[in-house]
């Protein structure tokens, strides 16, 4: 039987503009369900395996107080990060039944989900789609009461998370509990595992996912693709590489742009994020510099998910 997964998703304030291209890439993996806590409007194509429960952004502070037994509270929502690694206590109720809970980012578009999540690496206790750290994008935790609760082994977690601003919890301090220190080679980090229990059985592996990163790319360089191609649940580049997740923080914004990609992010100079002739989601879309632009799709090969060749209409 196929395992099941949740990612728990609160978020709050307004939908970024391109959420409906999100939620039609959630919408082909219907075997992943997507539960969000937001005080948004709910969209109305939400497809069925993305839900919502409404609730104000200062009764999830205080649900997430009373269920921590901390005291949080932020007037920015960004700072709900520092809670990452303790969503499945605070979320407990909404777990019965799934395998694996996570957490992931809206600033991106999924493909294939299922054709990286199998049977055979969803054994681990937790997925990383970094190989040295935590990937706030998207990470995975098994669910059972040793791994929900696995946060409590950080460090002064209760004053971390109780924290106003944004701090590390998940890609700094839970990827310490984790791997201890970033980069250490995979044979001292076996060793180790054998001492520490929390150590163990992990499964953190490059994905590519997010453009214009630190990490290079799959052939060792830093050109990463410029266009990449969604089509009917799978996403592709120019190569033909098929690819986890598109991960598009780097065009979204500067923020945190390395400085050999340039100081300003691509998108942030676009007159317009999304081609008004992007109608149809279920054809497909580009995305690239120039933001969300629709495909051109030839002639299939008899099959509806195999096409001949897909490019961006420019």
């Amino acid at each position: 039987m196929q395992k099941k997964i949740i990612f728990l998703m609160p978020y709050f304030g307004r939908w970024p503009e391109w959420f409906e291209l999100y939620l039609e890439s959630c919408r082909w993996n219907s075997t992943i369900d997507w539960l969000f806590f937001t005080d948004c409007p709910v969209p109305e194509t939400a497809p069925p395996n993305v839900r919502f429960v409404s609730l104000r952004f200062q009764d999830y502070q205080q649900l997430a107080s009373d269920r921590l037994g901390i005291n949080f509270k932020t007037d920015s929502s960004y700072t709900l990060c520092n809670l990452r690694p303790a969503y499945g206590v605070i979320h407990e109720e909404y777990l019965d039944g799934y395998d694996y809970f996570g957490f992931s980012d809206i600033d991106v578009i999924y493909g294939n989900l299922r054709a990286f999540y199998n049977d055979e690496i969803l054994v681990h206790n937790t997925l990383s789609t970094h190989s040295d750290r935590v990937s706030g994008h998207l990470f995975l935790i098994k669910n059972d009461q040793e791994w929900l609760n696995a946060f409590r082994q950080i460090p002064d977690w209760q004053h971390l998370m109780s924290q106003p601003i944004n701090v590390p919890m998940d890609e700094g301090y839970f990827t310490k509990l984790l791997l201890g220190r970033r980069r250490l080679p995979n044979a001292l980090r076996r060793i180790w595992g054998m001492f520490d229990p929390y150590k163990r059985n992990h499964l953190f592996k490059e994905r590519f996912s997010t453009i214009l990163s630190d990490y290079p790319w799959i052939d060792g360089s830093y050109h990463y693709p410029a266009k990449w191609f969604w089509y009917q649940g799978k996403l592709t580049v120019e190569s033909g590489e098929e690819l986890m997740y598109l991960h598009f923080m780097n065009w979204k914004s500067s923020r945190y742009l390395q400085k050999r990609y340039g100081d300003q992010a691509a998108w942030e100079s676009l007159p317009q994020l999304i081609d008004p002739a992007l109608t149809d989601l279920s054809q497909g879309f580009c995305v690239s510099p120039l933001g969300f632009t629709p495909l051109d799709v030839t002639d299939t090969l008899g099959k509806a998910d195999e096409p001949r060749s897909i490019s961006c209409v420019q």
